[in-house]
């Protein structure tokens, strides 16, 4: 009896071994493009909601009469590719103001008024 039943269910274990299948999922590789793309889309949006987390940027929402928290879920719900823009845009921005003009503009009237009036 014991053999008789063994022997069922390992023909029963054969059968469902070859009647199901082994793997259902599909393995690939992945490009580094599309690796490095969506890295570059968090690391733009991190960018912009860095910007909309500046006290000056917060100061002058208000300013406007606008909510930060408002502009914070209008960047989560742009794609990619608006934020991608908007982050270039703030990359591309001046840092501060332009006082390189005005340094040098010191300087030469300095010169003029210390080699004109040195007399």
């Amino acid at each position: 009896m014991k053999s008789t039943l063994t022997n069922m269910l390992c023909r029963f274990l054969a059968i469902a071994m070859v009647m199901l299948p082994f793997q259902t999922g599909q393995a690939s590789m992945i490009g580094t493009d599309q690796v490095n793309s969506a890295a570059a889309v968090q690391l733009d949006r991190n960018v912009v909601l860095n910007y909309l987390s500046r006290s000056q940027t917060i100061n002058q929402f208000q300013a406007l009469g606008l909510d930060a928290q408002a502009a914070r879920d209008r960047v989560a719900a742009m794609t990619d590719d608006e934020v991608g823009t908007l982050a270039g845009k703030i990359h591309a921005a001046p840092a501060g103001a332009d006082g390189g003009g005005l340094a040098l503009l010191v300087l030469v009237v300095f010169f003029i008024w210390y080699f004109a009036f040195r007399r």
